[in-house]
Formats: C-alpha cells, sequence, structure tokens
C-alpha cells in the first residue's frame, strides 16, 4: 500500500470501511457490486484494492484477529497450558460467531497453503500454534493435535450454528465435546 497516491489510499479505506458494514450486516457472500456501489466506486476499483473476496474478507478481519494473535501470545506465558488454550479456542470462536464472515474467510483455505501467507487463517495459525505444542509438550492435550485441526473444529462450529438465533449456547455445547476429546487419555 505504500507508494499508493493520496486518493487511492482513500478509496482502499472508504471500500473496506463500506465492506465491513456489508460483511457484518450479510456475511462472507456480501455483494462486491453492491459494495463498489455503496462505496461510490466502480466495482473494478474494489477488484484492484481486494482481487479476490478471500482478500477483501482477510482485509475485513485483520484487526481482530491482530488482536486475537496477541492474546495467544499472552496467554502463552499462563501457567497451565490447557487451560490456555481453552480460553483462546473460545475467544476465537466467540469472534467467529460475532463477525459474520469470518468462518468463511477461515475456510477459504488451508492455513498452510503458500499462497496465503499474510491471511488471517495464516495469522492465527501461527499464533495459535505455541499454545498447542506447548499444551501437548505439557502431556495436557493428545500428541497428534495441530493448530489446523482446532481452528477447521472452530470454522466448523461456526458455520454449523450460525443460523441459530442465538447460537453461543449450541456453538459452546460443541466446543465443549471438542475440548472433551482432546485429552491425553481419548482415544
Amino acid at each position: 500500500m505504500t507508494g499508493q497516491r493520496s486518493d487511492a489510499r482513500r478509496n482502499r479505506a472508504h471500500v473496506l470501511a463500506v465492506a465491513e458494514t456489508e460483511v457484518a450486516a450479510r456475511g462472507a457472500q456480501a455483494s462486491l457490486e453492491r459494495i463498489a456501489r455503496v462505496a461510490g466506486v466502480g466495482s473494478a476499483t474494489v477488484r484492484r484494492h481486494f482481487p479476490t473476496r478471500a482478500a477483501l474478507l482477510d482485509a475485513v478481519f485483520t484487526e481482530r484477529v491482530r488482536a486475537l494473535c496477541d492474546r495467544a501470545r499472552m496467554l502463552h506465558g499462563e501457567r497451565d497450558s490447557r487451560s490456555a488454550l481453552e480460553t483462546w479456542l473460545r475467544e476465537v470462536l466467540a469472534y467467529a460467531l460475532a463477525a459474520r464472515g469470518l468462518a468463511d474467510a477461515l475456510s477459504y483455505r488451508p492455513l498452510r497453503d503458500d499462497d496465503a501467507q499474510d491471511s488471517c487463517a495464516a495469522a492465527l495459525g501461527a499464533a495459535g500454534d505455541p499454545l498447542v505444542r506447548r499444551a501437548v509438550d505439557d502431556r495436557a492435550v493428545r500428541p497428534d493435535v495441530t493448530v489446523e485441526d482446532l481452528l477447521v473444529v472452530i470454522v466448523g462450529i461456526a458455520l454449523a450454528t450460525e443460523q441459530y438465533t442465538d447460537p453461543a449456547p449450541q456453538a459452546e455445547r460443541a466446543l465443549r465435546l471438542v475440548l472433551a476429546g482432546l485429552g491425553t487419555d481419548a482415544g
């Protein structure tokens, strides 16, 4: 973005603000054409700044994902590694439920996709991996569990419960069932 003219930076910021509102209202399938129309720009302008829907969604969720990444780093210092991991997973799930479209954004591509190094999914994976590895090292979580596994589950729970009037109770129940299966004594 450095090197862009100031009007191009303003256009991008305005398109992003409109996109945030549209995604919050309509989820990840918010119309790019509608975003362009509401922003008062052409659809080519939207696509110039955000060449794919995934790029637009990553931009919409970047700040909150950054906060979740910071939270993972903070929790890494907690004494109880299992509790720290569970706390972080609950916070990621809560945000995925509250921010329509985040689960879709995370499900667009694998966490380790070489083309997605700057994506929200890659950032969450990198931030959560030390929490998972520490819990595994402490024998608080099965050794075959990966951060990718857990984020796939979080995305699945968010997508499966998003149509509920109040998805939080059902999502919490599903997460509790998953967390129970993480123990080292589980099959």
